[in-house]
């Protein structure tokens, strides 16, 4: 295991560690944000406050939890700041990263404290164990709010 303290992440390995985990870590912001520019600005800020931060990362294994919750405090900080609502008129077309375009859709429509441990989970690969470190909840909490999204998924993708 790599113990990195101090400033042993340097620029490189740091930027290649961001890039690696992008396309991840949009989806966490969208999953929350749901609008384009505001993503932009929380993976920027993260991305700064990440760097900032470097010596608080123990080890490298860490850095896609680690960033990951400094991206989602990012996030919030930007809804703090914001407080409005997006017009669905205004949500670009991305790519979904669920086949199916009525469960994308349903997904949308869970709380976010509901559909953040799914995409976590299901969408970006993180265990249990990882998106409950990430989100600061219980593994218990994480499991239960996992079970009741997929309840309500199920329910809204069989009313239709």
């Amino acid at each position: 295991m790599l113990c990195l303290g101090g400033n042993d992440l340097d620029k490189e390995k740091f930027v290649s560690e961001i890039e690696a985990h992008s396309g991840m870590l949009y989806r966490v912001a969208w999953s929350i944000l749901r609008n384009d520019d505001d993503c932009k600005d929380a993976l920027q800020e993260a991305a700064m406050k990440a760097w900032e931060k470097r010596g608080t990362l123990r080890e490298l294994s860490y850095f896609r939890t680690w960033i990951t919750r400094i991206l989602i405090n990012a996030c919030y900080d930007t809804q703090r700041k914001r407080r409005r609502l997006v017009p669905l008129d205004s949500i670009p077309d991305i790519p979904v990263s669920a086949p199916d375009p009525a469960l994308a859709m349903a997904l949308a429509t869970l709380p976010e404290k509901l559909r953040l441990p799914l995409v976590l989970v299901f969408s970006e690969g993180m265990t249990y164990a990882e998106a409950a470190e990430t989100l600061h909840l219980p593994l218990a909490t994480v499991r239960g709010r996992i079970h009741r999204g997929k309840e309500q998924l199920r329910k809204e993708l069989t009313a239709e």
